[in-house]
C-alpha cells in the first residue's frame, strides 16, 4: 500500500513524502506501514530504527545480503575493468558456458539485464526458430513489464485482445478444472485446453511457436500440479511444431531445492530464462538454448546490449555460483524447505482459515480461506502486515493473492525458519 501514514499520531512520514514526490504517486510498498532498511546481511534486514527483520521473502540475494564473495568479486572486476559486451570478455564467456552445463539441455546464452528482456528474446527465439507467432501461456502467470512480454499477464482463458497470445487455465489440484476426475484425467482435461488454444491460433493465422511456463507456476501460487500434465503438455507442443520456454527467475538457482524448477516436474525445455538471483542484486539475466536457436536469432536480430555479457556480470555471476555450490545451498534448500514444509502442513486443521501448504524448496505457499471457503485476500494480507511486526518480512501471492508467501534467501539459518514458526502462530492466532 502506498501514500499512507507510518502511525496515525506520528504525522506524514517524511521520506514516504519525498518518494511520491520522487516517483509519483502510486509507487509500490509492501505492508500497511511502510519499512524503511538501511541495511541487509545474509537473511536478516536491517530498518532505520535498528531493528532486524528476517527476511523471508526476498530471491534476488539468493546467496545472502551483502555476501562478502560478491561484494568482493564486484568491486575487484569494477576496479579492474568493465566495459561494453563487443570486446572479448574472459568471464562472461565462463559464465555462458557454465550456465549451459547446469542446465544440462542448452548450449548458447544471450546476456541481458531484466527477466522482461530474457523472456522477450526468448518469445523472438521461438518465433523465429519456427516462422510462427502464437504464444500459449496460463491464465494467471507474470513474466516482465513490457507491452510485449506484458501481453502474457493475468490473460484470462478466451481473451483474444492480444491476437498473437492465448492462455489456458493453469493446471491444479485444488480447484480443478473439472472437479471429480482421477489426476490423469485432469490432467488430459488441461492438456485438451491447451490443445484448443493451439488450434484457435492456428486458425487465425498465428501460427504456434511456444508454451511458455514457470515450471512450478509461481504466480499462480505454486499450485500442485496433475502429476502428467508436463509430459503430455510437452510431447502435445512438439507435436504441433512449437518449443517450450521454462521461465525459471524464480524457480531456478536452487530455490526450488534443485538446480532448476523444471527437473522437479518432469519437463525439458527448449529455452530458458534466469534472471534475478543470477547476480544477487547486480542487474543480469540470460536466455539460453541450443546453439542453432540462438545462432539463427543472432542472425537475424544483431541483436546486442550495452551492459549485458560484461566483464563485470560474467565476474558476479561466476561468484555467485561459486557460492551456491562452495557453501552447498541446494541441498540446504531441499532439507530446509521440506522441513518447513512439513511443519506448516501439521497446522492444517488447527490454523483458522489456513486450506493449504504447497511449494518445493524454499519457496512455500500457505493458501487462507474465509468461512464460507472463499479465497480471504484481505486476512493473507493482515497476516503478512503481522508477521512484519513480528519481524518477518513475507508477502501476498497466488492466482487471489490469498496466500502468504514464503522465498527467503537461500541462506536462511534453520533457527530463524522455527521462529518463523512460532510468529505464524502467533499472528494467525490473534
Amino acid at each position: 500500500m502506498t501514500g499512507i501514514s507510518a502511525t496515525p499520531d506520528s504525522g506524514p512520514d517524511p521520506l514516504l513524502q519525498r518518494r511520491d514526490r520522487a516517483f509519483g504517486r502510486g509507487a509500490k510498498l509492501f505492508y500497511d506501514e511502510p519499512l524503511h532498511l538501511v541495511r541487509g546481511e545474509g537473511a536478516s534486514l536491517f530498518g532505520a530504527d535498528g531493528r532486524r527483520y528476517v527476511d523471508m521473502y526476498n530471491n534476488v540475494p539468493c546467496v545472502g545480503h551483502a555476501h562478502p564473495r560478491i561484494v568482493d568479486a564486484m568491486a575487484r572486476q569494477q576496479a579492474t575493468l568493465n566495459t561494453h559486451s563487443r570486446y572479448l570478455s574472459e568471464p562472461a564467456i565462463a559464465l555462458a558456458e557454465r550456465l549451459t552445463a547446469l542446465q544440462r539441455v542448452t548450449e548458447s546464452a544471450v546476456f541481458s539485464c531484466s527477466g522482461t528482456e530474457a523472456i522477450e528474446i526468448a518469445l523472438r527465439m521461438a518465433r523465429m526458430a519456427t516462422g510462427a507467432r502464437g504464444i500459449v501461456c496460463t491464465d494467471h502467470t507474470y513474466h516482465g513489464n513490457n507491452t510485449v512480454v506484458g501481453a502474457l499477464t493475468n490473460l484470462a482463458a478466451g481473451d483474444t485482445r492480444h491476437p498473437e497470445v492465448r492462455s489456458i487455465p493453469f493446471p491444479e489440484t485444488l480447484r480443478p478444472l473439472t472437479p471429480g476426475l482421477s489426476e490423469e484425467a485432469l490432467a488430459d482435461a488441461y492438456v485438451a485446453c491447451l490443445k484448443a488454444a493451439i488450434d484457435d491460433l492456428k486458425a487465425t493465422g498465428q501460427g504456434f511457436a511456444a508454451l511458455i511456463l514457470c515450471p512450478i507456476l509461481a504466480n499462480e501460487g505454486l499450485p500442485d500440479i496433475p502429476a502428467t500434465f508436463m509430459a503430455k503438455a510437452a510431447a502435445l507442443v512438439r507435436a504441433e511444431g512449437g518449443l517450450i520456454i521454462a521461465d525459471e527467475v524464480q524457480a531456478g538457482y536452487g530455490r526450488s531445492g534443485t538446480w532448476w524448477g523444471y527437473d522437479h516436474v518432469g519437463l525439458t525445455p527448449d529455452i530458458i530464462v534466469t534472471g534475478k538471483p543470477m547476480g544477487a542484486g547486480l542487474p543480469l539475466a540470460a536466455t539460453t538454448a541450443r546453439r542453432e536457436v540462438v545462432e539463427q536469432f543472432r542472425a537475424e536480430t544483431r541483436y546486442f546490449n550495452t551492459f549485458a555479457a560484461s566483464p563485470l556480470q560474467g565476474a558476479v555471476g561466476l561468484a555467485v555460483l561459486d557460492v551456491i555450490e562452495e557453501e552447498g545451498l541446494v541441498d540446504h534448500a531441499r532439507t530446509l524447505g521440506a522441513e518447513l514444509k512439513a511443519a506448516l502442513k501439521q497446522r492444517l486443521g488447527h490454523t483458522p482459515g489456513l486450506l493449504d501448504v504447497r511449494g518445493k524448496g524454499l519457496f512455500l505457499a500457505a493458501e487462507f480461506v474465509d468461512g464460507a471457503g472463499e479465497p480471504d485476500t484481505a486476512h493473507a494480507f493482515a497476516l503478512v502486515c503481522a508477521l512484519r511486526r513480528e519481524g518477518f518480512l513475507t508477502s501476498v501471492d497466488g492466482a487471489f493473492n490469498n496466500c502468504v508467501k514464503i522465498r527467503p534467501p537461500l541462506v536462511l539459518p534453520r533457527e530463524d525458519a522455527m521462529a518463523f514458526l512460532e510468529a505464524f502462530d502467533r499472528v494467525t492466532h490473534a
